[in-house]
């Protein structure tokens, strides 16, 4: 049967080889259970519900993944994705997190027939790679940001917004300790780095009296304060176009990156470049991001830690099909997932910040008319609290760059069109 369903010979893969690669993706992105719950719950969201949502959303993605494309590709809630719908969308624009729930399904329902029509290719075409890298890279440093306050290692000040914490906090040390142990184990390619240290400054925190010890394992919370409470009409304001599109972009481009990146380091790319079974993969994605929505998560997108089961040797659907029952054995662990407090999680935070980072280095800073856009794009974000606000003034800037520079030319209709509804959406709301 599984030979039959994931042609395991026809990919030089046996049964052994895909469960061991599953294992090893889920160890590299089981982080996701405690940050998510973390981040969301900060919105008012029960925190037993979401890590549910999380579990149930995350095994959904990754089955519909396995069986639909077959691709060894791990889905759960985004990083960035629910830094977004948290700290801009709820917390910085005031809208309630029901709300929030009905962008997210808006924008799932866009992805699906962006999917469906094939007009993905197009939109990705039209934005240049640089101002993508851009976005990556602003979101990180966003979610460096958050990480560091977390931690207490960034604080408040009236003479200039932002200064050093108190560094000696047993919060600031456990969180400093935590950065350093993932640096340590992912430069020894230890697998599961970043699980590793939640879990160890979570125990420190406990041992030394931070924080409580609310158990291991028990029966899972009810799913019920989130289950089907999204707003969609609420959604459909005229305010939050914009979010929608924003879901929608990070989504895109952040999905299409990593089928890319993880099916060329599995050798299922061909030798011209495209991926067969994109549009397939793409459907469970924006299928899965659907499925998240109503159970009561922030946007489902493709994990680029599927790489690492890549590397153990999963080549078909099957590994994604062993992620998913992990996630839904991780059911069990809602008690340990409320014991993590949010400082042993900021230091995952921080080392996916670095990650998105690493994009600027494909920009070419010698290009002001790209460098400047670039720039403005990825200090927007963390600078005005909002990933929504850091894509639409780098749409803009890139435009007023490119025409002010005679280089017309080199923009498209997408493209100005996208820089005058920002203009429009920064001026009216």
């Amino acid at each position: 049967m599984l030979e039959r369903l994931f042609q395991l010979n026809a990919h030089n893969t046996n049964v052994r080889t895909e469960i061991l690669a599953g294992v090893t993706t889920f160890l590299t992105m089981a982080y996701i259970l405690f940050v998510n719950p973390s981040i969301l719950g900060e919105t008012g969201m029960d925190k037993g519900a979401v890590f549910v949502a999380t579990c149930l959303a995350a095994a959904f993605g990754s089955a519909v993944m396995g069986l639909i494309a077959n691709y060894p590709i791990a889905l759960a809630p985004g990083m960035g994705l629910n830094a977004f719908f948290t700290y801009t969308v709820v917390l910085g624009m005031g809208h309630t997190w029901q709300v929030a729930l009905g962008a997210v399904f808006l924008s799932a329902c866009l992805f699906f027939l962006l999917s469906i029509f094939k007009i993905r290719e197009w939109i990705i075409n039209s934005i240049p790679l640089e101002l993508r890298s851009a976005i990556a890279a602003g979101i990180g440093l966003f979610l460096a940001l958050i990480a560091l306050q977390n931690a207490g290692i960034v604080a408040a000040n009236p003479a200039t917004m932002v200064g050093l914490g108190d560094l000696g906090s047993p919060a600031a040390l456990l969180a400093i300790l935590g950065f350093f142990l993932i640096i340590g184990m992912e430069a020894l390619r230890i697998t599961g780095a970043v699980l590793i240290s939640i879990l160890v400054v979570t125990g420190l925190s406990i041992l030394l009296g931070v924080s409580e010890f609310g158990g291991l394992v028990s029966m899972p919370p009810s799913l019920a304060p989130t289950f089907m409470q999204l707003d969609i009409a609420g959604a459909l304001d005229v305010g939050l176009i914009s979010v929608i599109f924003a879901f929608l972009f990070v989504d895109l481009f952040d999905n299409s990156g990593t089928l890319i990146a993880v099916a060329k380091k599995a050798g299922l790319m061909r030798k011209d470049g495209h991926l067969p079974k994109m549009g397939r993969a793409l459907i469970a994605d924006s299928t899965a991001a659907l499925g998240g929505s109503l159970l009561g998560t922030s946007t489902t997108t493709s994990y680029i830690e599927s790489a690492a089961g890549v590397s153990a040797g999963g080549r078909t659907g099957l590994t994604a099909i062993v992620v998913a029952v992990l996630f839904l054995f991780a059911l069990f662990f809602a008690p340990l997932a409320g014991s993590v407090p949010a400082f042993a999680t900021a230091p995952a935070l921080l080392f996916v910040a670095v990650l998105m980072a690493s994009g600027m280095a494909e920009i070419e800073w010698s290009d002001i008319t790209v460098a400047a856009p670039v720039v403005v794009t990825a200090l927007a974000m963390p600078l005005t609290y909002s990933i929504a606000t850091g894509i639409a003034f780098g749409f803009i800037t890139w435009v007023a760059a490119k025409t002010l520079a005679g280089r017309f030319r080199e923009l498209n209709g997408m493209l100005i069109a996208l820089a005058i509804f920002c203009v429009i959406k920064l001026a009216l709301f």
